[in-house]
C-alpha cells in the first residue's frame, strides 16, 4: 500500500491508503519525491474543472526517482535515476498527432485530470514519458512542467529577437512565458495584480513590470512599446476580461496567444481581429523541446527556489489546497514533498 491524496468532492481532500502500483511491460515505477500543485488542481478542488470526474488523485508536476522497472525498459532507466514526468498522453492517430503536435492530442489524458495523478508515494509510467535528469536539485524537477507550458506559449507566439511581449498573468505558467520570451530575445512586459509577482518576473527575464490594477494600463503599455502596442501578447490568466484585454494590447499585425482558458463565455468586438490583422493562437501543454529548454534554463540559474512559495510534507498534503485557495494572491507555487 501507499499514501495518496484524493480530492473526494468539492472542497474536500483526504489522504488515503491506496494499492502500490506494479510496473507493467515498458513501464517504470517512480518513487515520487515532489509534486507541484497547478491551477487545474485548485480548480478541481473548487469544483471548477469540467475535465475532472471526482474522486481524483491530483498532481501532474512530478519529480521522482526510478525504484523498479518492468520488462523491455532501456538500461538507462536504472534504479536511482532521477526523472521528470511528462504527464500527457498521445494517441498517435488524431489530426494533431499526425501533424507531429503530440502535446495537442485530441484524446490526451493528463495525469491528475482525465486519469489519476501523481500526488502519491509511487506512480508507474511508460518509460517514454520520463526525462532522466541528475543535474537539477530534486525539488526543482517538479518545476519543469509548468514552466514548460509557458515556454511553449512563447514558442506558439513565434517570439523572436526584438519583439515586445506582454505577458498577462505572472503565475507559474506566466513566469514560464516571461522566461521563455526573454530566452527568445524579446523585451518582456510583465502584467499582474500582484507587485510581488511582477517584481519576481523582473528577476526571471522581464524588462518592465506593470500592475494590472492601475487605471492606465493600456497607456503604460503603449508608452513602453513606442505607441504601437505589443508584438505578442500572451494571456496566462483565463478570465474573459484578460482575453479581451489581450486583443486591446496587441499592436497592428501582432500575435495573441491564449494559454489560459476562460471558464465563462467571452464577448469580443471582433473588428479588431480584422483591422489589426491579428494572428490568434491557442497553446496547450508542452513539447519535449520545451521541457529541454526549461531544463537548460533552470540548470543555468541558482535562484529557482524563488518560484516556490510553500512546501508541505505528504502527511499534511490535505492542507495544501485549502492553503493555496486562501493565499492565492501571494502564492506562486506550492510543492508537496513526498
Amino acid at each position: 500500500m501507499m499514501k495518496a491524496l484524493q480530492i473526494e468532492s468539492e472542497g474536500v481532500s483526504v489522504l488515503h491508503d491506496m494499492p502500490k502500483p506494479t510496473p507493467k511491460d515498458g513501464e517504470v515505477l517512480v518513487r515520487v519525491r515532489h509534486v507541484g500543485l497547478c491551477g487545474s488542481d485548485l480548480n478541481t478542488f473548487k469544483g471548477l474543472n469540467p475535465l475532472v470526474q471526482l474522486p481524483r488523485v491530483p498532481g501532474h508536476e512530478i519529480g521522482g526517482e526510478v525504484v523498479e522497472v518492468g520488462a523491455n525498459v532501456p538500461a538507462e532507466y536504472a534504479l536511482g535515476k532521477r526523472v521528470i514526468v511528462m504527464p500527457y498522453t498521445n494517441c498517435g492517430q488524431c489530426s494533431s498527432c499526425l501533424k507531429g503536435r503530440l502535446n495537442a492530442c485530441k484524446f490526451n489524458r493528463t495525469l491528475g485530470v482525465q486519469q489519476e495523478g501523481g500526488l502519491s508515494e509511487f506512480i508507474a509510467l511508460p518509460y517514454g514519458k520520463l526525462i532522466i535528469n541528475d543535474t537539477l536539485a530534486p525539488h526543482h524537477l517538479a518545476l519543469v512542467e509548468p514552466l514548460s507550458v509557458g515556454f511553449h506559449a512563447a514558442a506558439r507566439g513565434k517570439v523572436g529577437q526584438g519583439d515586445k511581449v506582454v505577458v498577462i498573468g505572472c503565475g507559474m505558467i506566466g513566469m514560464g512565458a516571461v522566461a521563455g520570451a526573454a530566452h527568445f530575445g524579446a523585451e518582456v512586459i510583465a502584467l499582474d495584480m500582484s507587485d510581488e509577482k511582477i517584481n519576481l518576473a523582473l528577476e526571471f527575464g522581464a524588462s518592465h513590470a506593470v500592475n494590472a490594477g492601475a487605471a492606465d494600463v493600456q497607456e503604460q503599455i503603449l508608452a513602453l512599446t513606442g505607441g504601437h502596442g505589443a508584438d505578442v501578447v500572451i494571456e496566462a490568466v483565463g478570465l474573459p476580461a484578460t482575453f479581451t484585454q489581450a486583443i486591446d494590447l496587441a499592436c497592428f499585425a501582432g500575435r495573441v496567444v491564449y494559454v489560459g482558458y476562460a471558464k465563462q463565455p467571452v464577448s469580443y468586438q471582433t473588428q479588431f481581429f480584422n483591422l489589426k490583422e491579428l494572428d490568434i493562437h491557442g497553446s496547450r501543454n508542452a513539447t519535449m523541446k520545451d521541457f529541454e529548454a526549461v531544463i537548460e534554463f533552470l540548470e543555468r540559474r541558482q535562484d529557482a527556489d524563488k518560484f516556490i512559495s510553500k512546501v508541505f510534507p505528504l502527511s499534511q498534503a490535505d492542507q495544501a489546497l485549502p492553503y493555496w485557495d486562501a493565499e492565492r494572491a501571494s502564492t506562486l507555487k506550492v510543492l508537496i514533498e513526498c
